[in-house]
């Protein structure tokens, strides 16, 4: 995840680059943290959108993790000293014991997000989703009603999802929505973002498409590289404002890492005497973290490298402690994820930016091309732009 707004705020209000802002942990550590588990509880869904990494649909799938055996995941990833999980499906309301599984996971003290699609939160689980304390409530939306409606294949869908929003707010909740990008869904993002400041929505997640389950199938949707970079310098723009007049709204991107680099350049062209040091907090930031601070366990207990590479298995929580599964680099794709620089070709071989965004989206050039190390078809800067470096001094 990219904190944009973080990082905005920090080149308008400058600190010292040790103190910008890095991969955020919700308490202090005396030691390595695990990674930021995504866990897809549930594969149901009761909407079929164009562009879910899961297959999902609106019936029940056999094997999934018992409420004993999520209990026992639970206390594995807190002995792996695992500091946050997103709960996901699917539809995670739809899992009848989604606030056994919340509850459990606050008393063990995790930072605990519930990822929706929204239109399930209602007058009836409004308490339920209050009393489960969750550290933040994520919600999709693709847009304004009309387009919103078209990708969840669902009319009413959106007002549906906006209502849970507004319930969540009323509650006292921290909400926000997301959006992924897409040549249909890139022209309503200047709306939602409006929506944000009349709705009093206090995060708005920009999610890349990514290649997977129907994302995949769907592909041809993806938002071409002109409409990304205009996507991304809208966003720059109004971190920027946010930050010159003291809002903080947060905005994050996601699913593509050349969003750090593509920000440098913009920080050179508006705030040339900020590059340098950004540059070095970039640095830290490090790109891509699949497979290494970003995991993810699917609904039948297999572990995966993120939530996008459902196709590679480096093992099942119910035969291994997570823990075990995620330090053993006998499986050559977490390896080399885990090595840098990664092992990439073409382009992103050749970036002098490799170090920020560490060879960006894998899953991507896998999909497209069969090696998972090949360029990122995704990358949406110039050739121009992937060889300026900035001059690092110690």
């Amino acid at each position: 995840m990219f904190r944009l707004s973080q990082y905005m705020r920090a080149l308008v209000a400058p600190v010292a680059p040790s103190e910008a802002p890095r991969r955020a942990a919700p308490h202090p550590s005396s030691g390595p943290l695990g990674p930021v588990v995504i866990w897809n509880l549930v594969r149901r869904c009761n909407l079929s959108c164009l562009h879910c990494y899961s297959f999902s649909a609106d019936h029940d799938f056999p094997g999934e993790l018992s409420t004993a055996e999520a209990f026992r995941v639970l206390d594995d990833l807190k002995a792996f000293r695992v500091p946050v999980l997103i709960l996901s499906g699917g539809e995670p309301l739809m899992r009848p014991d989604i606030f056994e599984i919340s509850a459990r996971a606050k008393e063990l003290g995790f930072y605990v997000g519930l990822s929706s699609n929204g239109t399930l939160i209602d007058g009836s689980r409004i308490d339920a989703i209050k009393a489960a304390e969750y550290d933040y409530v994520g919600v999709s939306l693709d847009g304004l009603e009309e387009t919103h409606d078209f990708f969840r294949r669902r009319k009413g869908a959106f007002q549906s999802s906006l209502h849970g929003i507004r319930l969540c707010r009323q509650a006292g909740i921290k909400v926000g929505i997301r959006l992924t990008l897409t040549e249909q869904t890139a022209q309503d993002m200047p709306a939602l973002l409006d929506l944000m400041l009349t709705e009093d929505i206090e995060k708005f997640y920009l999610s890349h498409l990514n290649y997977a389950g129907r994302g995949n199938t769907n592909r041809e949707r993806d938002a071409l590289h002109a409409t990304t970079r205009h996507a991304m310098d809208y966003l720059f723009e109004t971190a920027y404002d946010d930050a010159t007049a003291g809002r903080h709204r947060e905005i994050v991107t996601g699913n593509n890492d050349a969003d750090g680099v593509y920000m440098l350049h913009w920080v050179r062209r508006h705030l040339p005497d900020k590059a340098a040091a950004f540059a070095k907090i970039l640095q830290r930031w490090g790109g891509n973290a699949s497979g290494v601070n970003i995991a993810n366990i699917d609904t039948q207990g297999d572990v995966h490298p993120d939530t996008m590479w459902g196709d590679h298995t480096l093992g099942n929580v119910r035969k291994r402690p997570f823990g075990d599964i995620w330090t053993d680099l006998s499986d050559p794709l977490l390896a080399a994820l885990k090595q840098r620089p990664r092992p990439v070709t073409g382009r992103c071989a050749s970036c002098s930016h490799l170090g920020i965004c560490n060879g960006n989206t894998r899953v991507r050039a896998f999909q497209t091309t069969g090696d998972p190390w090949a360029e990122d078809p995704g990358c949406y800067l110039t050739d121009d732009e992937i060889r300026i470096a900035e001059p690092c001094h110690a």
